[in-house]
């Protein structure tokens, strides 16, 4: 696959806004590590001409045409997609009179990558433009217009220590993991909040937080638990679930028209839980109701797609 598999990375623009991506700002690294992966000339999936590519990338950042472009926000009209969405579909209209390639399949054949929560808005406005057009997004809300046949979820990632590779949690062992189900994290949004109320400072098996107390680790806590509680918070993605499965912790999904990343390989049913928001209240009875043996195939499990979900610089295939 690698072998024949080319993806055309567009030229044309100047950074940062074009050809650069943010790194180390938490929540967009991914959208930064791949456009930083893509522009390196010896990766060995990228096309040597346009004519013998498979799939067209349009190298354009939102994180960083939001922050260039809109700071600093004065007033509350600064903040709106239209200077976003202009600039893309100059963008684009640039490169569809400059070459033949978005015509010829109407855009069916590109794709931009974005995990910055106006990412799916490029194609609110001049939505005929781009219904063809593939979006990879971390933030795969299908209440907000994502397409699963079409567009495509990335993982939302935190890089470790700055830098992509393999993490550095430890691998406890199930019969190490004492705690039940763990979360700690601010009340962002709905679902976050509701959890906190039901469960924050409540149980010692289900151990929530809002911040660890400074007796406490986060990282030995999530290390030392069964299961990782990992609601949306502002947005559908979240960090928290490859954190979970890093931590060779079983994932509990709490989410409403989340698609996970690389659903369409991958038998999440097989080592995650997912847990409605209106069943948060039964979050206890329900991950107790799964048998120890249940558990720990799924536990097995979460170790054995890990590989997944490793980031690795220079890209290379799994094997």
């Amino acid at each position: 696959m690698m072998k024949r598999f080319k993806i055309w990375r567009y030229k044309e623009g100047e950074r940062p806004l074009v050809h650069l991506g943010p790194m180390y700002k938490r929540k967009y690294d991914m959208e930064g590590y791949f456009i930083d992966e893509i522009e390196r000339e010896e990766i060995p999936f990228r096309a040597k001409h346009p004519d013998e590519a498979h799939m067209f990338f349009l190298p354009f950042s939102v994180a960083f045409i939001v922050d260039y472009v809109y700071e600093p926000i004065i007033t509350r009209e600064d903040y709106h997609p239209d200077r976003l969405q202009q600039i893309v579909m100059d963008y684009v209209t640039v490169m569809a009179h400059k070459y033949p390639y978005w015509n010829r399949t109407n855009g069916a054949d590109h794709f931009m990558v974005s995990c910055h929560d106006w990412g799916r808005k490029i194609s609110v406005r001049h939505s005929e433009l781009y219904k063809n057009f593939v979006r990879v997004l971390c933030n795969a809300n299908t209440s907000e217009g994502f397409e699963p046949r079409r567009d495509v979820s990335l993982p939302q990632v935190f890089l470790q220590s700055g830098e992509p590779g393999p993490s550095n949690l430890v691998h406890q062992s199930p019969r190490s993991r004492r705690i039940l189900a763990f979360y700690a994290g601010g009340a962002h949004g709905l679902i976050r909040a509701i959890l906190l109320h039901h469960w924050k400072g409540k149980d010692n098996k289900v151990q929530v937080y809002e911040t660890v107390p400074e007796s406490m680790n986060y990282t030995a806590l999530i290390e030392h638990s069964k299961f990782c509680l990992c609601p949306s918070g502002t947005e559908v993605a979240t960090p928290r679930v490859v954190e979970a499965i890093y931590a060779g912790c079983v994932p509990v999904i709490i989410s409403d028209n989340y698609t996970l990343p690389l659903s369409d390989v991958l038998n999440w049913s097989q080592f995650s839980v997912n847990i409605a928001v209106a069943k948060i209240p039964e979050i206890k009875t329900i991950l107790q109701a799964i048998p120890y043996k249940e558990y720990l195939k799924m536990q097995k499990r979460v170790l054995k797609v890990q590989r997944h979900f490793v980031l690795n610089k220079p890209a290379k295939p799994l094997m």
